[in-house]
């Protein structure tokens, strides 16, 4: 058991006026009282106490390991539900000093970067329609979304809860659960004023029958001290290492890898065990399926002898999953994605085909033209083949091609029709305009209420644009 006692009484006091003026001098985004102390504290590590507290809440079908997830109870497409994080002070004051060292000072532009680290967890109570989870542990998440509201002084930063973080430390939540579920992402839609396209992305994976993470809508309240502050208008996110695998396969014993790193693009020469990032069966050195794909994908047979290599292709990799998924993501359009980015997606070797499965993560940059290059063309012309070889390759392959084009009119034709869509975008603003556009304060990324509709609009336009650019690429 780790403790840490701090003596903060006097220190926050005075580093809270240190911080608050020097953010005032260096940036317009001011902070509040409110949005917290950010501290230069070198001990980062969470307050572990109250060790002997008694779960008076736990019952079987909320807290306990052994309910199925409740994915309706969770996961409501017709309802914005509200969650409650309660962190101590001291334990929030830890996880501010913690994103200072990773990310440098809360409010200064042009400080810090990317952090290959983590944020500290530290044990809070979860309150959700008036029940109490115990010690969940709480940090946040993300990397370039998380950096960049951090830097702009918006305290609006996605959460990531694991329901037995702690348990080593409090034996009363041993396998503690959220009504099935053991982690769960608060995503905060970082730079999408309609606060959609987490979801209705999400939704289109999943209707068109990929393996995807369920979402939803949530308000999220935090304590941290003071009483609860409305911290805006989040995106739910289902974990895809936890019930995505657990309940969308037949077993979840199969290789998962979160690949992240110049390894993540499949190119030649470029293979690394550590930036093929195991999810499961971490202790076991076998990465032989990802290194099997990056050969095959990379081999001379594809011009010499393409039946062979798509024949050796797909006894290793769910060429069918890829080409649907391809053919989504390029028609609704996403940046931040294999492609344009080496990172935000899964492989999992599926136990019952023992081929590598592609599964989509992280949608928030979706359905818009992008930025950094934009969003693929629809025929990759703009695509580095050599650099991205399971796109570059097969749409090279004449087979392939063929079939993502099927896909492609599949898409404009099913999940990204223009009035299925359109309709969809109604739907979900009308749900949640007044949650996303309550508060414009220091935890939202709308500088208006304006501003949200507005956004709606383009969504609309987007979509129409799109089936545009099918017709023509098909044509």
């Amino acid at each position: 058991m780790k403790k840490i006692i701090f003596k903060l009484s006097t220190l926050l006091s005075i580093l809270f006026i240190i911080t608050s003026l020097f953010i005032r001098c260096s940036n317009d985004d001011t902070t509040t009282e409110e949005e917290g102390d950010v501290t230069d504290d070198d001990d980062t590590e969470a307050v572990i106490d109250d060790t002997d507290f008694v779960a008076t809440d736990w019952t079987e079908a909320t807290h306990s390991k052994d309910a199925d997830p409740d994915f309706d109870e969770v996961f409501d497409d017709t309802a914005v539900k509200r969650i409650d994080l309660v962190i101590s002070e001291d334990n929030w004051a830890v996880m501010l000093a913690n994103m200072t060292e990773l990310y440098g000072t809360f409010g200064s532009r042009g400080n810090g970067g990317f952090s290959d680290e983590d944020p500290v967890f530290v044990p809070s109570s979860v309150f959700y329609n008036g029940i109490e989870w115990y010690k969940v542990g709480v940090r946040f998440k993300g990397n370039s979304s998380l950096s960049s509201a951090w830097r702009a002084g918006i305290l609006k930063l996605s959460f990531k809860l694991d329901f037995d973080e702690f348990e080593d430390d409090y034996p009363q939540i041993d396998n503690q659960r959220f009504y099935g579920f053991k982690k769960l992402s608060l995503k905060n839609n970082y730079d999408d004023k309609s606060m959609l396209r987490e979801k209705v992305a999400a939704d289109i994976f999943k209707n068109a029958g990929l393996a995807m993470s369920h979402t939803s809508f949530y308000t999220v309240y935090v304590d941290h001290g003071d009483g609860p502050i409305y911290f805006g208008l989040y995106t739910l996110v289902e974990e895809v290492d936890d019930t995505v695998i657990d309940t969308q396969f037949s077993s979840d014993d199969g290789n998962l890898y979160k690949p992240d790193g110049d390894a993540a693009s499949f190119a030649s020469g470029t293979f690394d065990e550590d930036e093929y990032v195991k999810k499961t069966n971490e202790d076991e050195a076998d990465f032989s399926d990802v290194e099997s794909l990056l050969s095959i994908i990379n081999d001379g047979t594809r011009t010499t002898d393409p039946a062979t290599w798509r024949a050796n292709l797909e006894t290793v990799f769910d060429t069918d999953v890829f080409l649907k998924y391809l053919a989504i993501n390029t028609v609704i359009q996403n940046w931040d994605t294999y492609g344009r980015m080496t990172h935000n997606y899964f492989l999992y070797n599926n136990p019952d085909t023992s081929k590598l499965t592609w599964i989509p993560w992280d949608n928030n940059e979706s359905l818009q033209t992008g930025k950094q290059g934009g969003s693929l063309s629809l025929d990759f012309s703009d695509l580095s083949k050599t650099q991205w070889p399971i796109i570059g390759n097969m749409y090279e392959d004449d087979v392939y091609k063929a079939k993502y084009d099927a896909y492609v009119q599949e898409v404009v034709d099913g999940v990204f029709n223009v009035s299925t869509i359109q309709s969809t975008y109604a739907t979900y603003s009308a749900l949640i305009e007044s949650y996303a556009t309550s508060e414009i304060s220091g935890y939202t990324f709308l500088n208006s209420s304006s501003d949200f509709q507005a956004a709606i609009n383009t969504l609309n336009s987007h979509v129409s644009s799109r089936a545009t650019a099918v017709s023509n690429y098909l044509d």
